[in-house]
């Protein structure tokens, strides 16, 4: 059978259609991915008003938890692409999808109970990789902490995704808005004992992120219950029944996706030890800088997640053209929005800086002059980092995440980590080069996703035939 033409230009009407239909599902997406950093922002904020060691003990922490939870979230958030193309078959929709959604929750528990074990040897794993042992016993403690919110959060991802696969991504927006309000709250409460609370320090702030992540899968649960479209798919019902072949379905597709995330959340995480080696204040900068560029990736990243819906539900009705329409859609709505966000670090870095950490301080000087380099490097890479993600997220709702898994891998660890690595020892440019390893691993990650999207006729990763 011929391949069908994959660059052949839309017409306007059903481009524009698709481009709205994008911007309408990616808008909350990104909105709830950008006021999920805010929770997690709020960590940061609160954490370093509490000093330098603290703060770079929880970068620590964080880089090692931020790894293992983004893999578990790419395992889990693997049901959107099913969801998405079990809507487009339209065949036994409802029973399809609860199916996928309780076998997610499952694999929650599972993942959940694997990653409190890492949590409680966090100490020894940070010890390993050189840091001094106030360091690795504060960041071991912070971890320990960490370990309540694994299967409330995984849980959270889990709902989020189906709510959002669903059509009703505002849901994720208002609730993780409202979470914000509830870890601040929780964070002064807890970090500097307010409210009749002791003051914790350090370790108030993993338990807040607890307190919020039980709080939000309530939040979820009453918010599936009062949505009729939500409700009728019975999400709950029969929780205790095993559908192993689901279950295996959502792992095959997802542990690729899980080690693609892993090769790339591992990337940066690996940054924040070679930053601890170099010195304390590189590594808080470095913190503060990756927080600030995570920020503005979380918009790139909403438009992948619904890239991965809109194009999973084409691909389900088996309608190629639109698959082609919804992708190069996603890709140009991330284009437009990176070029904005790079020439804000470019342009005001203090300001932004200045949202983390008191700019006036003398003792903040050297961090607050590494934070601006660092800005300046992340910058140049808004354009591929927010590439990689849309294109990713693109060929998961092609079901294809075996090859980009590959592509991370070589991309991040081979490119990005062995460039960092070399430049950030090996020269003076210390910190900056570690910087543009990071961006280096980005690029090859672009170009090599962006060569497999535009052949992917040639590729196989089409539906065998059009309809409808």
């Amino acid at each position: 059978m011929t391949a069908a033409p994959i660059l052949t230009r839309p017409a306007p009407g059903q481009f524009r259609t698709e481009l709205i239909a994008t911007l309408r599902l990616a808008g909350p997406l990104a909105a709830a991915n950008i006021l999920q950093m805010a929770v997690f922002a709020t960590d940061v904020m609160f954490v370093s008003r509490l000093g330098q060691e603290p703060l770079a003990a929880s970068s620590l922490a964080v880089a090692i938890f931020a790894v293992m939870l983004m893999a578990f979230y790419g395992l889990t958030g693997a049901v959107a692409a099913l969801i998405a193309a079990e809507l487009g078959r339209r065949r036994h929709a409802v029973r399809e999808v609860r199916r996928s959604v309780r076998m997610a929750l499952w694999l929650c528990v599972f993942l959940g109970i694997g990653g409190i074990a890492v949590c409680f040897n966090g100490e020894a794993m940070v010890r390993a990789t050189g840091q001094t042992p106030v360091l690795a016993k504060l960041a071991g403690d912070f971890l320990r902490v960490c370990a309540l919110s694994v299967i409330p959060m995984l849980v959270v991802n889990v709902l989020r995704t189906f709510v959002s696969a669903m059509g009703r991504p505002i849901f994720a927006t208002v609730i993780t808005a409202i979470a914000i309000g509830v870890n601040a709250l929780g964070n002064w409460a807890l970090v500097f004992g307010h409210l009749g609370m002791p003051p914790l320090g350090l370790l108030g702030s993993p338990l807040a992120s607890f307190i919020t992540a039980c709080l939000t899968v309530l939040a979820y649960c009453l918010a599936i219950r009062s949505d009729r479209r939500l409700r009728r798919m019975h999400i709950f019902g029969r929780w205790w029944r095993p559908e192993w072949s689901r279950m295996r379905q959502i792992v095959a597709l997802g542990l690729p996706i899980a080690l693609t995330l892993m090769a790339e959340g591992g990337l940066f995480s690996s940054a924040a030890f070679l930053m601890g080696r170099i010195g304390e204040a590189q590594l808080a900068a470095h913190t503060v800088a990756l927080q600030i560029a995570s920020i503005f990736f979380q918009v790139p990243f909403g438009i992948g997640q619904a890239a991965t819906i809109r194009v999973g539900y084409h691909f389900g009705a088996r309608d190629r053209e639109a698959v082609g329409r919804a992708g190069w859609a996603a890709f140009l709505v991330c284009m437009a929005f990176v070029g904005v966000s790079a020439a804000a670090m470019l342009l005001v870095p203090r300001l932004i800086v200045a949202a983390y950490i008191d700019i006036n301080a003398p003792e903040n000087a050297a961090m607050i002059v590494f934070a601006i380099q660092y800005l300046a490097v992340a910058a140049a890479f808004q354009l591929v980092d927010g590439a990689q993600a849309v294109i990713a997220g693109v060929l998961r709702g092609l079901q294809d995440t075996r090859m980009p898994m590959v592509i991370a891998v070589v991309s991040y660890w081979l490119a990005g980590f062995t460039t960092a690595y070399w430049l950030g020892f090996n020269t003076r440019l210390e910190g900056i080069g570690v910087w543009i390893g990071l961006a280096v691993g980005l690029t090859v990650a672009a170009i090599l996703l962006l060569i497999r999207w535009v052949g992917r006729a040639r590729f196989n990763l089409l539906p065998s035939a059009t309809f409808g």
